[in-house]
């Protein structure tokens, strides 16, 4: 059977580590999970408590764009927490940020159009601008700026859009306010779109994520409810776009998706209102961001990303390996799972493991045990 060109991008290896972790637990092995992106806690207690109370309630088709009650709490979440005034109509709710990015990227860009990312950066980037005949242009960055681009890397010959991650996966760093609307202002002077994908805010250390709409009304903006409402399963997301191009997205989103899950939609009405839940949850990663900042050098790995936000550190494993496959295929024989490089960067991703820390604060401690055990065992 045909198939065709678009079909034909990289297998997401996170996805291939943790098939074979579940199948050593299959098997009786006990294994912690430090690779894939997600919370270990379940969906907040007032959107489990505000889907058992509409169980019963039809659950047709919502709008293309979603409940008008969610796009109104979530235009009053952006003026609660940055003081801005969002028409709800320009709030569009998608199927998880994985449709978000579908529907920016279609209607932004046409076929053989060339998008800005930087890597190390989200593989489903690269991967959903392949499916769509679109180009990733990679953008090679230093840890020195925190693994973000710089605004001379934003250049209308190279590329005809730009997709920039504040806090990003798979590092954790965060822009300041001062870099983010450099990056902005050198997009907007080159006429070249700007995407901000923010669906880490609400899961930084220090200093709070600013978010593009803090600088401009031109941008477009993908958040979810996956990481610090813990609703990854869920599968909601939503977009902030400018006015003009509500009717473009709206008959888009009609076709492609009819609508996003209605009984999510329910379920974030409530999440929205579990600020002491999720900020419980934040003091969790907090603690284990702190264990592995400590324990990481004390192992043998003093290369890392700072983790000013998200749930990630990304390691620089390059004294110890050449290629992170195997180093990561050694550690599964101790229990431990985590991701290589390679999906994050397909240049340099060898040098790299990514170790996510948003399990539980127990889990966390016993993966570092079995990494020094690992070490010792050199």
């Amino acid at each position: 059977m045909k198939v065709s060109k678009r079909a034909e991008v990289d297998p997401f290896l996170v996805m291939e580590i943790m098939t074979e972790a579940t199948r050593r637990e299959a098997e009786g092995q006990h294994m912690i999970h430090m690779e894939v992106g997600q919370p270990g806690t379940a969906a907040p207690e007032f959107a489990r408590a505000n889907v058992m109370k509409h169980l019963a309630d039809p659950m047709g088709y919502t709008l293309a764009m979603g409940r008008d009650d969610l796009r109104s709490a979530i235009s009053a979440k952006y003026k609660r927490e940055i003081d801005r005034d969002i028409d709800p109509s320009r709030i569009i709710l998608t199927t998880g940020s994985s449709a978000a990015f579908q529907l920016a990227f279609i209607t932004l860009f046409d076929a053989d159009e060339r998008v800005g990312i930087a890597e190390p950066g989200y593989p489903s980037y690269r991967n959903i601008l392949k499916a769509l005949s679109l180009n990733p242009v990679g953008i090679v960055t230093e840890i020195e700026n925190g693994f973000q681009p710089i605004p001379s890397d934003i250049d209308a010959r190279d590329m005809d859009g730009v997709l920039v991650a504040s806090p990003a996966n798979p590092t954790g760093t965060v822009l300041s306010e001062l870099k983010l609307r450099a990056l902005i202002e050198k997009a907007e002077s080159e006429k070249v779109p700007f995407i901000s994908d923010e669906i880490y805010h609400g899961l930084t250390y220090e200093n709070r994520a600013t978010s593009a709409l803090e600088i401009n009304d031109s941008s477009l903006i993908i958040n979810s409810f996956s990481k610090y409402y813990s609703m990854t399963g869920w599968r909601l997301g939503w977009m902030v776009v400018p006015e003009e191009l509500i009717k473009i997205m709206e008959p888009l989103a009609q076709n492609m998706f009819i609508c996003p899950p209605h009984i999510s939609q329910i379920a974030a009405l409530g999440a929205l209102d579990a600020h002491d839940e999720c900020e419980a949850n934040m003091q969790v990663y907090a603690r284990n961001r702190t264990h592995l900042a400590k324990a990481l050098p004390e192992i043998g790995f003093d290369k890392f990303s700072p983790a000013d936000g998200g749930f990630y550190y990304y390691i620089d494993v390059s004294d110890i390996c050449t290629d992170s496959r195997d180093l990561v295929r050694d550690w599964l024989g101790f229990g431990l799972a985590a991701t290589p490089g390679w999906d994050f960067d397909p240049i340099r991703g060898g040098k790299f493991v990514r170790l996510s820390y948003a399990r539980s604060e127990a889990d966390i401690v016993e993966g570092i045990v079995r990494l020094k055990n690992w070490y010792h065992s050199q």
